[in-house]
């Protein structure tokens, strides 16, 4: 569905969105020059691994960036976007080769007179990252 189709046409199950995004480790350390964020977790091996993590992450502000980006294309203006959230569920690893590929698929999930709860399925080697990732539109 487009966004010229209009917002108020929508339907609980309805995919509205979804990409998939290749992250590498260039992108973490342009990440963490944009955000500030040098923690070493976010490009260094062996910090990761001397404090118990399965590799380096990517940021999670960087996750959940790019998951509500998925639906500015449908929205057509981020400005319709009221609220947003979402729960840490599992970290994405990228490798330092191979990177990773984040997968979001943007779902409805409610729908009243003004708004629509849009539900985002964000996930990351077949493992859900985010949880109860919602995001509350304008719809009028």
């Amino acid at each position: 569905m487009s966004a010229s189709a209009g917002l108020g046409a929508l339907t609980v199950g309805d995919v509205v969105a979804e990409r998939s995004i290749h992250l590498t480790r260039e992108s973490l350390v342009r990440y963490a020059g944009a955000s500030g964020d040098f923690n070493p977790i976010h490009y260094r091996d062996d910090v990761a691994a001397r404090v118990g993590l399965p590799g380096v992450l990517a940021h999670g502000m960087l996750t959940m960036g790019l998951s509500i980006e998925t639906l500015v294309p449908w929205l057509g203006d981020s400005g319709r976007i009221v609220e947003y959230g979402v729960r840490f569920t599992r970290p994405v690893v990228v490798d330092a080769d191979s990177g990773a590929d984040v997968s979001v698929v943007a779902t409805v999930g409610v729908v009243d007179d003004e708004t629509a709860r849009i539900d985002l399925t964000v996930t990351a080697a077949d493992t859900t990252v985010l949880g109860k990732a919602q995001v509350r539109v304008r719809t009028a």
